[in-house]
């Protein structure tokens, strides 16, 4: 698919991974809509990207708020060709720790925003998509790509709800892609080493130094830039679907 005055829907598109997809998008010819909860900062970053760009308050995890979002996406650009999911949280906690039992509500919070809130977005993107008239000889009419993580395969002491959230996502890959081939829209997903995001901005050189040092090559963390490169050849390449990516230099999560 040409991104060229293509529409994409981006979660957690004020910052980070999804930022640096939407400025792809936007430098590639596309128009985007930044969704997030942190409503003031989307519109900073919609204003500093370009006209083509536009904000939008979304909880992922709340049907109701996703349903606006999208609503409102359409109402200002008329159509939808690309989801991109980036919206997410994490929090470290045993499964059992030293007060007790990890709180069920705990594990639930990660796994309704990280899990759910993905699949909320994209099967409402998707029904949209599913209206598109075809952009290709071959009949596509949009592509998703989720957002998961190494942590899905190899999770650490204290990711038991992160990794299970975001293996979820790994599992829902090949099913969406399989449930949406009959209407030309497909379904990637890439799971990220450990990136240079606001996430880990704050993390101190003890945390961030043995994560590098797990790298094979090149020794740093990830640049949100080449993750919006990896979406950007999804996107162009029709031949990729159903799969999920590793974008990671590399890195096996060791235990802690």
């Amino acid at each position: 698919m040409d991104i060229k005055d293509k529409v994409a829907v981006i979660t957690g598109g004020a910052s980070g991974l999804g930022r640096a997809t939407a400025e792809k998008v936007i430098a590639c010819g596309g128009k985007v809509a930044l969704l997030d909860l942190n409503e003031e900062l989307a519109q900073q970053t919609a204003d500093e990207i370009g006209a083509n760009a536009a904000a939008f308050a979304c909880n992922v995890a709340d049907e109701e708020s996703a349903q606006n979002a999208i609503a409102g996406v359409l109402e200002r650009f008329g159509e939808l060709h690309i989801n991109v999911n980036c919206a997410g949280i994490g929090a470290a906690a045993r499964t059992v720790g030293r007060d007790g039992p990890l709180p069920l509500r705990n594990f639930n919070f990660i796994i309704q925003v990280n899990l759910v809130g993905t699949f909320n977005t994209l099967r409402l993107c998707a029904a949209a998509m599913q209206k598109n008239d075809p952009v290709t000889l071959e009949g596509e009419r949009g592509v998703i790509i989720n957002t998961a993580s190494v942590a899905g395969y190899e999770g650490q002491i204290g990711q038991v709800a992160y990794s299970a959230s975001k293996g979820g996502v790994i599992g829902l890959t090949l099913p969406v892609a399989r449930d949406l081939a009959r209407d030309g829209i497909r379904c990637c997903t890439i799971a990220p080493g450990i990136f240079e995001t606001p996430m880990m901005s704050g993390a101190p050189d003890r945390v961030r130094l043995p994560l590098i040092e797990s790298v094979q090559f090149p020794k740093r963390l990830g640049d949100p830039r080449e993750y919006a490169m990896l979406a950007q050849q999804i996107i162009e390449n029709s031949y990729f679907n159903g799969q999920t990516i590793r974008l990671d230099g590399g890195i096996r999560m060791a235990p802690r």
